[in-house]
C-alpha cells in the first residue's frame, strides 16, 4: 500500500470565484487533504496565520488585495509564524512576462488557468518536494 502524500496536508485555497474554489476544495479533500477556503486575500492571510498550512493556492487577480499583496503579507510573518509556506499562483495571466513577474515575486510555482487535476497534483507535489 502506497503512502498518500495528501493525507497529512493542510492546504489554503484563496480564490474569489466560488465555483473554482469549490471544485479545487472538493478535489483536494477527496485526495485526503484538509482544506481551508478563503474568498479573498484578507481571509487567506487569516487562514495562513490560524491553520499554518503546508501550502497555499492563491489566485492572482482578486478584488481588493491581489495575490501579490497576499504573498507579501504572508512573507512578512517570518519563518517562525508560517511566513515561509510555499505559495502557488493560480492565474489566467499566462504570458512569459506575467509568469516571470509571478515567479520573481516569490511564488514557488504558477498554474495557468484553466488547469486540470493532473497538473494541479503534479505542481503541488513538485513544490512540496522542491
Amino acid at each position: 500500500m502506497s503512502h498518500n502524500p495528501f493525507s497529512n496536508l493542510t492546504i489554503v485555497i484563496v480564490e474569489d470565484h466560488d465555483d473554482i474554489r469549490g471544485y479545487l476544495a472538493a478535489f483536494l479533500i477527496r485526495l485526503g487533504a484538509k482544506v481551508v477556503e478563503a474568498t479573498n486575500a484578507f481571509e487567506g492571510f487569516k487562514a495562513v496565520k490560524t491553520f499554518r498550512p503546508n501550502i497555499v493556492l492563491s489566485d492572482i487577480a482578486m478584488p481588493g488585495r491581489d495575490g501579490f499583496g497576499l504573498l507579501g503579507e504572508i512573507r512578512s510573518l517570518g519563518p517562525d509564524a508560517g511566513g515561509n509556506v510555499p505559495v502557488i499562483a493560480m492565474t489566467a495571466l499566462v504570458t512569459h512576462a506575467d509568469r516571470a513577474r509571478i515567479l520573481g515575486a516569490g511564488f514557488q510555482a504558477c498554474l495557468p488557468k484553466p488547469f486540470g487535476p493532473d497538473k494541479l497534483v503534479a505542481t503541488i507535489l513538485e513544490v512540496l518536494e522542491g
